[in-house]
């Protein structure tokens, strides 16, 4: 019996076994079938939310876009507000009174821009260096112990002048590099009808360069020996007189003493007028002694040779000399040695030949005296009467000094 139930039971099992074999298919259909469903409801969510963000990004974008566009707008309405000309005043109708006023103000502005366009030319003219390539050098016009004097001419003006020119050894070896540039100072700063102009000055490794006036007619010096006897009629030597004691007062006004008066350092210009020249032994010694020994032994004064101190009277002394020299051909104190011409000197001993006038000898000894202080003055040489009734030239007025 229990054989049977059991064989019972596994046919029930069997039978339970192979229906749910059998409906296997049909679960996974359904399970199949639900999957489906699930996988479509998750895409359909995934596809809204995707579309709610790229809505999202979209309307970023969009607004991105449009802030975008608005600050490229702002910046072309400021680009446009800085490209556009400001708006033009509204014309008004002036009076021909301001206008003629106006005109008269921009005419002054442009006189004085001229005026300082000119000074300032004129500054860079004189701030100007030479050189010896900005003259054409010509023959030369005489020789000196430290160097000579050509003939020049200045390429771009044409202008002719006197070109000096110094070896600076030979002023090295000679030690008057001191003398050579108080020349300079006080020759380019003179202005007078009868000093030679100094121009300018400029240097190279081995020369010197003075440019200086341009005297035609050449030294006084040759100009004597040149005469019959070699000397002048007292009409010439009182005109040179005139005019070498002119110049010498417009220097002394200026502390200026010259200290070398003799006929080889004056010079004769264009018209035959005398120009001192060679300021090589000149002074500046305002209110001051000097106690050098300088000049030419024929012309030296007492004190020089005495070896007193001295100051602007040795000047005075020198026209004495000079004038002797124009009227006898050879200076007073001339001797066989040079003790004697010392002795003389000290004692200002001369004669004059009988063919020079009172009036020279009057002038002649007040000027040749033994003490400076009683020597005449150079008004009192402009104004001697020998002087007035010869001179064929008049001496240059107090206003044209002040100028000059």
């Amino acid at each position: 019996m229990i054989k049977g139930k059991e064989n019972q039971l596994n046919s029930n099992q069997v039978r339970i076994f192979k229906t749910s074999t059998s409906d296997a298919p049909n679960k996974k259909r359904v399970e199949s079938k639900t999957d489906q469903t699930r996988d479509n409801q998750m895409k359909k969510e995934l596809s809204a939310k995707a579309d709610n963000k790229t809505h999202s990004n979209g309307k970023t974008e969009m607004s991105q876009k449009a802030h975008s566009a608005k600050s490229e707008e702002s910046s072309a309405a400021k680009k446009s507000n800085e490209l556009m000309p400001p708006p033009k005043p509204p014309v008004q109708i002036k009076s021909t009174e301001s206008d003629h006023s106006q005109k008269q103000e921009c005419s002054n502005v442009k006189q004085e821009c001229k005026k300082s366009s000119g000074e300032k030319s004129e500054e860079k003219k004189e701030k100007r260096k030479w050189a010896i390539t900005d003259f054409d050098i010509g023959k030369p016009l005489g020789k000196g112990k430290f160097g000579n004097v050509y003939l020049a001419r200045e390429k771009s003006s044409k202008f002719i002048v006197a070109m000096k020119v110094l070896f600076k050894e030979q002023i090295i070896q000679a030690d008057i590099e001191h003398q050579v540039r108080r020349e300079i100072e006080i020759q380019s700063h003179l202005r007078h009808p009868n000093i030679l102009r100094m121009y300018g000055y400029f240097h190279d490794e081995s020369r010197v360069y003075l440019i200086l006036e341009y005297a035609p007619k050449g030294e006084l010096f040759k100009e004597l020996n040149a005469q019959p006897h070699k000397r002048f009629d007292e009409i010439r030597a009182a005109t040179y007189i005139s005019q070498l004691a002119d110049a010498l007062r417009y220097c002394h006004a200026r502390k200026v003493i010259h200290r070398d008066i003799k006929p080889e350092n004056l010079l004769l210009g264009v018209n035959g007028e005398l120009k001192m020249a060679d300021f090589g032994w000149s002074v500046h010694a305002p209110s001051s002694r000097r106690e050098t020994l300088c000049g030419t032994l024929d012309y030296l004064p007492p004190e020089m040779v005495n070896g007193q101190t001295h100051d602007h009277t040795v000047d005075l002394w020198g026209v004495g000399v000079l004038t002797y020299e124009f009227l006898v051909g050879q200076p007073p104190f001339l001797a066989k040695s040079y003790d004697e011409t010392y002795n003389k000197i000290r004692k200002a001993s001369y004669k004059c030949p009988s063919h020079v006038s009172d009036g020279a000898r009057d002038l002649i000894s007040k000027l040749l005296v033994v003490k400076p202080e009683l020597r005449l003055s150079l008004d009192g040489v402009l104004n001697h009467f020998w002087i007035v009734e010869k001179r064929l030239t008049q001496p240059t007025t107090q206003e044209s000094k002040k100028r000059s």
